[in-house]
């Protein structure tokens, strides 16, 4: 079922209309009071007051970005989106939508991410009725329809990928944040185009380890960025000892053999890898002694 404009005439015009016919319907009956004869001056103003008062109730307001369902006998009849004043069928009966952009958080869930680690996650949605007609009639209650299936399709993604990265072409929740974004909002959408709501963005609020093993988790982040440090150290040391024999090489300031400069690699090392302060040796001998 998709949306269609629904029938309404300005409101203003009509309410003198209404008008028109109250007076119209007053003036027959007070000519009755004033002694004139009854009988069809009677019909027409009392007909005519019975329906002035039938075409009463179909007034009604349409606020900025909010749509009116028209029903008729059960049957839909269109949707009015046109603001202010309106008047239709008076028979039609009317249910306000709202177009207007909303959002919510869901509750934080918890999951399994791919590798089978416990985690806490949550997400806020924005989302924005499209289609009123199938908003109102494909679904029961279409804003509890879009927290349920929300919360579903977050489940169902953080199923999908690791906390953290083990391969760096593989995007993990905690350091793919806009591939992860994205997947929310395609996977929540497909699940909300039957209820005709459109999902602008969806984004992660919340991650966390489960409370169970974030203290071992913690320490396994730390060790893998202790061991990344290390290796950063150590690949810039190898480099500034290569280039400290080149140097002494090249201008010839000491001959060394491959012992000592094998005594030279290590200590340097030892310098520029430790991770406190080295206390250095000065020797008061000759080179091998």
């Amino acid at each position: 079922m998709n949306e269609r404009q629904g029938f309404s005439v300005a409101g203003i015009p009509f309410v003198v209309v209404c008008l028109v016919l109250a007076g119209i319907g007053v003036s027959q009956l007070i000519g009755l009071k004033d002694g004139g004869a009854p009988g069809t001056p009677l019909f027409l103003g009392v007909g005519l007051l019975v329906l002035d008062g039938l075409l009463v109730k179909g007034f009604f307001q349409v606020a900025p970005n909010e749509g009116q369902v028209l029903q008729l006998f059960g049957k839909y009849a269109g949707t009015v989106r046109d603001e202010g004043l309106r008047w239709t069928n008076p028979f039609c009966s009317r249910r306000r939508v709202s177009l207007r952009v909303r959002n919510f958080e869901s509750g934080k869930l918890k999951v399994n991410d791919s590798d089978g680690n416990p985690i806490e996650i949550a997400a806020v949605v924005v989302w924005q009725v499209l289609d009123t007609a199938e908003a109102v009639f494909c679904v029961d209650d279409y804003e509890n329809f879009v927290h349920i299936q929300s919360e579903s399709a977050l489940r169902q993604m953080a199923q999908n990928y690791p906390y953290d990265a083990h391969d760096e072409k593989k995007p993990s929740l905690r350091s793919h944040g806009e591939v992860i974004n994205n997947h929310l909002r395609d996977e929540i959408q497909a699940r909300l185009e039957k209820a005709g709501v459109q999902v602008i963005e969806a984004r992660i609020s919340h991650l966390a380890y489960a409370q169970e093993i974030a203290q071992a988790m913690l320490q396994r982040q730390q060790a893998n960025a202790i061991v990344a440090a290390r290796e950063r150290i150590v690949e810039g040391a190898v480099g500034m000892v290569a280039m400290a024999l080149d140097k002494l090489r090249e201008q010839g300031v000491v001959e060394l053999d491959e012992e000592r400069k094998a005594a030279m690699v290590s200590n340097l090392l030892v310098v520029l890898c430790g991770d406190r302060a080295t206390q250095p040796v000065v020797n008061a001998g000759s080179l091998y002694n």
